[in-house]
């Protein structure tokens, strides 16, 4: 029963998000778009809830929905720590505004796809990227 394990552990951090914010669970649900008893049954970890409703969630709560999507499972945490991590500092910096952090999200994605990054986190062929860049031709001149 280890999906049931995954859901408890997202209602409790789901409940731990929405104290930390100061939200109660009929203000969060007016927030996320769901019903009250609804997300109540989510925090308790009898209902697991869709990608759409994380998304809804993250977003009423100002947290990153990479980060929910792990904690329930869609994404696999080993696989994607590193991605979530990097998404969720670019999500939390207050001197960027929504519209920048979506653009550095969609260029950090294209980066990633152009680099050949499987979704392990491994690359096809890390020698490709740069061939030359150890061979001491980059070196600078000393004289």
């Amino acid at each position: 029963m280890a999906s049931l394990n995954v859901v408890g552990n997202l209602g409790e951090y789901l409940r731990e998000q929405r104290r930390n914010a100061q939200l109660s669970l009929r203000q969060l649900a007016d927030a996320a778009g769901v019903s009250n008893p609804y997300l109540s049954q989510i925090e308790r970890g009898l209902r697991k809830p869709s990608a759409e409703v994380l998304q809804q969630v993250a977003k009423a709560l100002r947290i990153s929905a990479e980060t929910l999507y792990v904690r329930a499972g869609i994404l696999d945490a080993e696989r994607e720590r590193d991605d979530v991590e990097t998404r969720a500092v670019i999500l939390a910096d207050p001197s960027l505004n929504e519209r920048q952090k979506q653009v550095l999200l969609q260029i950090y994605d294209s980066f990633r796809h152009e680099n050949g990054t499987h979704e392990n986190g491994t690359r096809e062929n890390s020698t490709r990227e740069n061939p030359t860049r150890d061979d001491g031709d980059a070196q600078p001149s000393t004289t």
